[in-house]
């Protein structure tokens, strides 16, 4: 079954082989196993100005579901089955558009750049020039500033059965940024459970580039009130120790011996008090491209396991949160450490930090990441 998609009307597509390309040809996914059915839905999820936004919404055959908008390329829902076979989503998150767009968001889902994290100071130099950028965490510019990437509509690049590239142009200058910055960003549901997270970004003028998804997870998909008693597994024997407005020293310092240790599995709330105002760190991974992170809810039996190209990841356990926010799911009222993220990203502060890894992208590279957050129950 096949049906032409029409993005001005909104136009249902369902069946394993619907597919609409447009601009570059993407990779050919990995087939899947004969007895692996996939869809997709597409419907509008309301308007931004004259501009339709729209909803992706896919199903794999184990009922694993995943949703995604074109507004901040973000994640709406994650739903995933419990132990007993009951799905549930594990995303915190709003019901509509309109959620998504109110004041004081906290990045629910989307998709964090220029640079996700923070730059000491709102400023870097790049090629005996600083560029001074928009300070919107104290005197601290954070994930891209005042209107980033998660504010952005993106454009609707392409689709498959399983799969949506989405599209933004961040042009020389934005928020304080060099360069015209071609970013994309591919969603994938697989027949595995897995959902695939894969970033791609070109420049014409040298520019920092750290992209990451802000998704914040709850496995128990809202049964518990936080995620304190989940236990959480980090592949990495260092971190990157932080100021007072969570800014990197510069240096790396061992985990092991510490409430940062999450090389054994441990509940998140067991150390918790030992750090101020809870985690918000960089930790550097041990070999990226294999197993990161792994977070378990044992009332629910959901598992998750983080894979990433990436050579950190910010466990950060939603601090920040206080609540008042309206259109939530189901009307929750997602107060401190109501989920947790594994953000997975270079360093924070890397542009004015030149022991950490590279974050700056030349004309002529190509900007390459990947990232997969896989679940099952035990």
């Amino acid at each position: 079954m096949k049906t032409i998609f029409n993005s001005s009307a909104g136009i249902l597509i369902l069946g394993a082989f619907a597919a609409c390309k447009s601009g570059e040809q993407k990779e050919t996914p990995a087939p899947m196993p004969p007895s692996t059915h996939q869809m997709i839905t597409i419907a509008p999820f309301g308007m931004i100005d004259s501009d339709t936004v729209s909803l992706f919404t896919f199903k794999n055959n184990n009922g694993m579901e995943v949703s995604v908008t074109n507004f901040g390329a973000t994640i709406t829902q994650l739903m995933v089955a419990d132990r007993t076979g009951v799905p549930g989503d594990v995303l915190l998150g709003f019901n509509t558009l309109e959620g998504f767009r109110q004041a004081g968001n906290p990045f629910f889902g989307c998709i964090v750049g220029r640079y996700a994290n923070r730059i000491a100071k709102a400023s870097f130099s790049l090629n005996g020039k600083t560029y001074k950028l928009a300070a919107n965490n104290g005197k601290n510019s954070l994930h891209g500033g005042i209107r980033g990437f998660d504010k952005a509509l993106w454009k609707a690049l392409s689709h498959t059965d399983s799969s949506v590239t989405l599209g933004y142009l961040s042009v020389d200058g934005e928020e304080g940024f060099p360069g015209n910055l071609n970013v994309e960003v591919t969603y994938t549901l697989t027949w595995d459970n897995q959902l695939k997270i894969d970033y791609m970004a070109t420049t014409d003028q040298a520019t920092p580039v750290n992209l990451s998804n802000h998704a914040y997870f709850n496995l128990s998909a809202g049964t518990d009130s936080t995620i304190l008693g989940h236990e959480l597994y980090i592949n990495a024997d260092q971190f990157t120790p932080v100021d007072e407005s969570l800014i990197p020293l510069g240096n790396l310092a061992l985990v092991k011996g510490t409430p940062m240790d999450f090389t054994e599995a441990k509940p998140i709330g067991r150390d918790i008090s030992q750090i101020k105002g809870g985690y918000d760190h960089n930790f550097v991974l041990n070999k990226p491209g294999t197993l990161a992170a792994t977070a378990y809810h044992p009332g629910s039996g959901r598992l998750m396991t983080v894979h990433t190209s990436e050579p950190g990841v910010q466990f950060y356990t939603g601090n920040f949160l206080r609540g008042g926010h309206t259109d939530t799911k189901e009307g929750r009222n997602y107060q401190k450490h109501a989920g947790f993220c594994l953000e997975t990203q270079h360093f924070p502060d890397s542009p004015n930090q030149p022991a950490f890894p590279n974050t700056i992208l030349q004309p002529g590279e190509t900007f390459r990441s990947s990232t997969s957050y896989g679940f099952s129950v035990k």
